[in-house]
């Protein structure tokens, strides 16, 4: 199977159709582990200024995405990295929901929701990536693996997804499983992008 992480910070669900992607990272998943040697992650100009909000990760200036390229010079090579591949990432219909509006010759396979096998293996625990990445004691890693990015920036996030994913497997079915499995674990649809709220929360949501 082909799975590839992803990790995508937007301007904010309260933006509704105009909405933008800020920053976008994808990381290969291979035997199991993220393939940081074909690592991918760009900032992406929006086009237009972006307020100060507490959930834009620091970093997001308007200074910063202002050379950045556009997202529609972004598209095709995002569609070469995920085109018929399995996105794998934490809550990840959030992120699918804005890459299809902003992106949607782009077409993935299928999603894999790391957050909803963290649910299914301990409803009652937080569910947070930051969270889950300590309990599993996986946070030193992540940050070997994104040396000088932070939790909440896109790739240090997909790192992280990526490497909870083998975590959470193995803890839930004691084995690394073949595609059908997995999908029937943790594969959400992608004819029906999760729905943006109204509000949008900070970056220390437990849900994020």
């Amino acid at each position: 199977m082909e799975l590839v992480a992803i990790d995508l910070e937007g301007s904010g669900a309260q933006d509704r159709d105009h909405e933008a992607i800020l920053e976008i990272a994808l990381v290969p998943i291979v035997d199991w582990q993220p393939d940081m040697s074909r690592a991918y992650c760009t900032l992406v100009n929006p086009q237009r200024p972006i307020p100060r909000r507490p959930w834009i990760s620091p970093g997001l200036t308007d200074g910063s995405l202002r050379t950045a390229p556009t997202i529609a010079a972004v598209e095709p090579g995002l569609a070469d990295r995920i085109d018929g591949r399995y996105l794998v990432g934490h809550n990840v219909g959030v992120d699918w929901r804005l890459l299809h509006r902003r992106c949607p010759t782009v077409t993935p396979a299928g999603l894999i929701d790391t957050l909803h096998l963290a649910r299914t293996i301990d409803p009652k625990a937080q569910h947070g990536l930051t969270a889950l990445l300590e309990r599993y004691e996986l946070t030193n890693q992540v940050h070997r693996l994104a040396p000088g990015s932070i939790p909440h920036r896109a790739l240090w996030d997909t790192a992280g997804s990526a490497l909870l994913l083998t975590t959470l497997v193995t803890r839930l079915l004691g084995h690394q499983p073949d595609l059908e499995t997995l999908r029937e674990a943790a594969g959400i649809p992608t004819d029906k992008p999760t729905t943006p709220v109204a509000t949008q929360p900070s970056l220390f949501d437990p849900a994020g």
